[in-house]
C-alpha cells in the first residue's frame, strides 16, 4: 500500500495593508460574510482536511485574529506564528513549525482566489521535482526602461509568479538558512539562491493577490458567485 506524503502549508499575513488605505490590515477584512483569511485557509482545508496549517501574523493582529475566530465560530485547526519584519523571516519561523518529512506550500494570506486544480498540481510536482511555482503569461505589452527612455520586450519570454510555492519540506527548510538578501521576492528565490531548480507550472488567471481596493472588489464577486 502506497505511503500517503504528508502536506503542510504556511499562510503568511503578516502585510499591514497600507496600499488599501485603511486602519485595518487587508487579511482580515469581511470579504462575502467573511475576513478574507479565513477563505484562503479553508481553500487548503477543503484540498486536504489532514493538512497542516500555519499562520504567520503580525504580531499586533494575534488577538484580532482571535477575536475574528470567535465571532466567526471559526473552527479549522491551525497554529499561529508571530511574523518578522520581512517576508523571508515570517516564512522561515513558519517553516520552523512544519513537520519534517512532508511536502509544504507557502501562500500568500491575501490570495483567497487560488483554484483547486492548482494547489492539487503544485503539490503532484512538489512531490516528483521538489519544487513547484505556479505562474501565468502576461496580458499586456512589457518594456524594459532603460537610462534614457525605454524598448519592448517580448512578452512571451516572461510570466508573472504566485502562490502556493510547492516544495520538499526538508529542502525549503535549509534554503532558508541562508542569509536575507534584497532579492529574495518570494520563496522560489530563496530555494534557487540554495543551488535548486525551479519548477514551473500553470496557475490561474483570478488568483491575484489583494494589494487595493478594485481588488478586494474582484475578489468578493467571484467569491459571491
Amino acid at each position: 500500500m502506497e505511503t500517503r506524503i504528508k502536506k503542510a502549508v504556511v499562510i503568511v499575513a503578516g502585510g499591514s495593508g497600507k496600499r488599501m488605505e485603511l486602519e485595518m490590515p487587508k487579511q482580515f477584512l469581511d470579504i462575502a460574510g467573511k475576513p478574507l483569511l479565513m477563505h484562503t485557509i479553508n481553500k487548503f482545508y477543503h484540498f486536504d482536511q489532514q493538512i497542516q496549517i500555519i499562520l504567520v501574523l503580525p504580531f499586533d493582529y494575534i488577538e484580532t485574529w482571535n477575536r475574528l475566530c470567535s465571532e466567526h465560530r471559526f473552527t479549522i485547526a491551525h497554529e499561529i506564528v508571530p511574523g518578522g519584519d520581512e517576508r523571508f523571516f515570517s516564512v522561515k519561523k513558519g517553516l520552523a513549525k512544519v513537520s519534517e518529512n512532508c511536502l509544504v506550500a507557502i501562500h500568500d494570506g491575501v490570495r483567497p482566489l487560488v483554484s483547486d486544480d492548482v494547489i492539487a498540481n503544485a503539490f503532484l510536482a512538489a512531490e516528483k521535482f521538489g519544487s513547484a511555482i505556479p505562474v501565468i503569461p502576461p496580458n499586456e505589452s512589457l518594456r524594459q526602461k532603460m537610462d534614457v527612455g525605454s524598448e519592448p520586450v517580448n512578452r512571451d519570454q516572461y510570466v508573472l509568479v504566485q502562490t502556493p510555492q510547492v516544495f520538499k519540506s526538508d529542502l525549503i527548510k535549509a534554503a532558508y538558512q541562508i542569509p536575507y538578501q534584497e532579492k529574495f521576492t518570494d520563496d522560489a528565490t530563496v530555494f534557487e539562491a540554495a543551488g535548486h531548480t525551479i519548477h514551473l507550472l500553470d496557475g490561474n488567471q483570478e488568483n491575484i493577490k489583494i494589494t487595493r481596493p478594485a481588488d478586494l472588489a474582484f475578489a468578493e464577486a467571484i467569491l459571491k458567485h
